[in-house]
């Protein structure tokens, strides 16, 4: 006789069940190609905030940023992560970002960005070397960029384009900070007739074009945590680094990435987007983030993991422009690169 009401039974708890999912409120993040947690930690801030999360990877972080803008009229997205300081003033003078007055935005961070956006992680874009490659040549490693303007050095060197990439437009940015105007565009102009190779982003750059990865590149435009990388996921647990950082005069960029809101997004999701930007700000996230997406942690205090520790080493100096003459200049100096180094 029990078993008559069995069936019912069990349809009922799977109506029940389907409704559930379907009254479950959808948070939208829209990030970069690189973003990478855990899926333990993603699963558990869903859980948290009675949310399901659906991360739209928008490519190289330029590419997200003109998507963004590209939609602002109808967002796709509640919230964004990966906006960094080279590509914020394009965000901000598109008007696509609200301000968030979160406890996270008043937390003591080590890096900063504009008002209302909140610092999440920070990295410093430089020439990475493959020690190898050199090594069997006998070739010196360069100590100024203008040492790559010389034959020996001739394509050698592989870049990823500022108008579809960060780290490219932060390399740019390292170059016009480092040497000054005049100086950086005529730079590029001479790595133009010594073979510099230009490509779309940094995956191609790195696991495409770069020696370490089966190309012809001994020297790419990466980061400074990339050694510790390649040791991280070394199939031989390596004890030391394949590749190393060349921190040149010119050659390095302090590249910051932070979370904000999504203006115009829908007012219900508000709470929810800002749940997600506390909790890309929590100890846990700043720690794990260190070894999946290879940043070093914004928030004060948050300790290194090991391989950062002791395989990212941070450049003494770096060279920085004010955010009001890049947000001023930028779009210049990227028609004037294409035309200096594309055309």
């Amino acid at each position: 006789m029990q078993r008559r009401f069995l069936f019912p039974l069990l349809i009922s708890s799977l109506c029940l069940a389907t409704a559930a999912a379907a009254q479950t409120p959808t948070l939208r993040v829209l990030t970069h190609g690189s973003f990478d947690l855990p899926k333990e930690q993603l699963a558990q801030f869903e859980q948290d905030a009675g949310v399901k999360l659906q991360i739209v990877k928008a490519g190289d972080a330029g590419e997200m940023v003109n998507k963004l803008i590209l939609t602002r009229a109808k967002p796709i997205a509640d919230v964004v992560f990966g906006i960094d300081n080279t590509l914020l003033p394009r965000a901000q003078a598109a008007g696509v970002l609200e301000s968030y007055s979160g406890p996270a935005s008043g937390r003591a961070s080590v890096v900063s960005l504009a008002e209302g956006v909140v610092p999440v992680d920070y990295g410093y874009v430089n020439l990475n070397i493959d020690k190898a490659w050199f090594a069997q040549r006998g070739l010196a490693l360069p100590t100024s960029l203008a040492d790559l303007t010389k034959p020996a050095y001739a394509k050698l060197l592989v870049v990823q384009n500022p108008a579809t990439s960060s780290p490219g437009q932060a390399f740019l940015l390292a170059t016009i900070a480092g040497l000054g105007e005049p100086a950086a565009f005529e730079w590029w102009a001479q790595m133009r007739r010594n073979g510099v190779k230009v490509v779309k982003g940094w995956s191609e750059a790195y696991y495409t074009e770069f020696t370490r990865n089966g190309g012809t590149r001994p020297i790419v435009v990466s980061y400074a945590s990339s050694p510790a990388a390649e040791v991280f996921y070394s199939k031989d647990k390596v004890t030391e680094s394949p590749t190393a950082n060349l921190f040149l005069k010119g050659g390095v960029y302090r590249q910051v990435e932070g979370v904000a809101l999504v203006k115009g997004a829908p007012t219900a999701s508000r709470e929810a987007a800002g749940r997600f930007v506390e909790f890309l700000r929590s100890a846990p996230v700043q720690q794990s983030l260190q070894t999946t997406m290879w940043m070093f942690p914004a928030e004060s205090g948050a300790p290194r993991v090991d391989v950062m520790r002791q395989h990212a080493a941070e450049p003494a100096t770096f060279d920085a422009l004010a955010t009001a003459l890049t947000e001023q200049q930028a779009k210049t100096w990227l028609r004037r690169w294409t035309q200096v180094v594309l055309k």
